[in-house]
């Protein structure tokens, strides 16, 4: 069942953070202040199925998998809100990589590679495998769409040029549309 971070309220989105940083490893202490700036940056219905934190560009970076994008957040003190965020559609690759207390995780869209250090050893190997798992249930989710009405209509319409042109003949014509329209 989906979890609404928008509507929720403050102590069931904590026990809903609480869930998920026990599933992935992560104590959110480094990141309070961007996990109760989530919800305003989530869109209706998106999923938030892992998280972790580390260092990127100098600053701490909350670093979300949802079940559309990977949100990177960092919201200072001084500085504000800074916030980027890459599709799963675009995310070329993810890898990780763990010493002995720290890890580090490498996020890679084509046209740049984040790379996050210090994120807690525990927490490396899980999240990776959690945006591999998340890319590929949306490829396969992409895959399984039913062509539209549109379509239907385009393909009529590309059928009814070849009739026209003589491509075909009127049985060919009928066999195809019964197909189109089943």
């Amino acid at each position: 069942m989906a979890f609404d971070f928008k509507n929720a309220s403050r102590d069931e989105r904590k026990r809903e953070y609480d869930r998920i940083a026990k599933e992935i490893g992560d104590d959110q202490f480094f990141t309070k202040k961007e996990l109760n700036h989530l919800p305003e940056i989530l869109s209706a219905g998106e999923q938030v199925l892992a998280f972790t934190s580390g260092l990127m560009d100098g600053n701490t970076w909350l670093i979300t998998l949802t079940d559309k994008r990977i949100i990177f957040l960092d919201k200072g003190m001084i500085y504000g809100l800074k916030q980027t965020a890459i599709d799963l559609d675009k995310v070329n690759s993810v890898s990780g990589e763990t010493g002995i207390f720290f890890g580090k995780i490498t996020i890679s869209d084509g046209g740049a590679s984040r790379v996050i250090d210090n994120v807690w050893k525990k927490t490396v190997v899980v999240f990776t495998n959690k945006v591999r798992d998340a890319i590929e249930a949306r490829k396969s989710a992409s895959q399984h769409v039913q062509p539209t009405g549109d379509d239907v209509v385009t393909k009529l319409e590309k059928l009814a040029a070849l009739l026209a042109n003589g491509i075909i003949n009127q049985e060919e014509f009928a066999q195809q549309k019964a197909k189109l329209l089943a």
